[in-house]
């Protein structure tokens, strides 16, 4: 009994049975689990820590400070809260007819920018995709828009859309249109504004849109093309519920951006004509630097972003239903 196989492939090489220690190796015994977990979680917020701290400096110090202004009676000559006031400014800030104004006049921007520059944006993406001559140019160029800062595009197309001499009432003028006063008729100043920041902005929605759509499997689309699919119903059937939760992470980004429109407006219209263009963010910036309410200005700048991390929030839910139902 004592020579049997199953006796001996249980005894070490002095013939006792493995000792329940742990290994030593070159005199060491091996570090145990908690201290590699903590050895790794020292290493990330080695990394971590600096970022970390400048985001804090960056971003948390300032909405802070926001905060704490917008509850307190700023001092404009050491530029520091000297009183406690509660809740008056934002009274204050939800009475202010213009303040309410360009919160329905960005609503009416984001309703018209959002889901058109999603449509083209997707949609030029799905067309740069097919294989054609001129593809990899026509790519190059369409990212032109994104390298333009937002107050040089509002600057040029204001001259563009200018009623006297403006090239798009010229070009428009061989067709019997116009001219159209687009910056000056409260009618035109919104679409123009729109026209303006889809310019700009598409190219970024085509270029994540084709990084997704280059990473869908094509044996998908193979099979599709085997059973003989037309190229719409790969488009519905296939395509769009592959890229649903692309679809929704790009919303969330491109609304994140949108809400914080600003530059476009205060250089193409500056709010104008009449407060037809004054969007949230230029008319807290209007109050705050040149009206000097800053205490009132602080009070509408948290209460737009509770109310967009409240949207945030509603978007972010529904791409998550969006990506479990795809």
């Amino acid at each position: 009994m004592s020579n049997s196989p199953l006796l001996t492939k249980t005894k070490d090489a002095s013939g006792s049975p493995p000792s329940s220690r742990r290994s030593v190796k070159g005199g060491y015994s091996q570090p145990s689990r908690a201290r590699l977990k903590a050895n790794d979680l020292f290493s990330k917020w080695t990394f971590l820590g600096p970022t970390t701290l400048l985001l804090l400096a960056l971003l948390a110090y300032p909405i802070f400070y926001t905060i704490q202004i917008s509850f307190s009676e700023l001092n404009l000559a050491t530029f520091a809260p000297k009183g406690w006031v509660g809740w008056d400014n934002y009274k204050d800030a939800i009475t202010d007819p213009g303040f309410l104004n360009s919160l329905k006049v960005t609503g009416i921007y984001l309703v018209l920018a959002l889901p058109l520059q999603m449509v083209l944006g997707f949609g030029i993406a799905y067309l740069l995709n097919v294989e054609w001559k001129w593809r990899g140019l026509v790519r190059a160029l369409f990212l032109i828009p994104m390298v333009v800062a937002p107050v040089v595009a509002g600057g040029v197309w204001k001259m563009l859309l200018d009623p006297l001499w403006g090239i798009v009432n010229y070009v428009l003028g061989f067709a019997g249109i116009g001219p159209l006063n687009w910056l000056g008729d409260p009618n035109l100043a919104m679409i123009s504004i729109v026209l303006i920041d889809t310019w700009r902005w598409t190219p970024f929605i085509v270029l994540i849109a084709s990084a997704a759509m280059l990473a869908l499997p094509k044996d998908v689309f193979e099979a599709a093309a085997v059973d003989g699919a037309r190229w719409w119903h790969t488009l519905i059937h296939v395509s769009l519920p592959m890229l649903a939760s692309a679809i929704g992470a790009v919303f969330v980004v491109r609304w994140l951006g949108a809400v914080k429109m600003f530059d476009i407006a205060l250089a193409a219209t500056r709010g104008g004509p009449g407060q037809s263009t004054n969007v949230v963010n230029l008319y807290i910036y209007e109050e705050a630097f040149r009206s000097l309410k800053f205490a009132e200005s602080s009070a509408m700048a948290v209460i737009v972003l509770v109310l967009t991390m409240i949207m945030t929030m509603i978007f972010l839910r529904t791409t998550k239903k969006l990506e479990d139902r795809f």
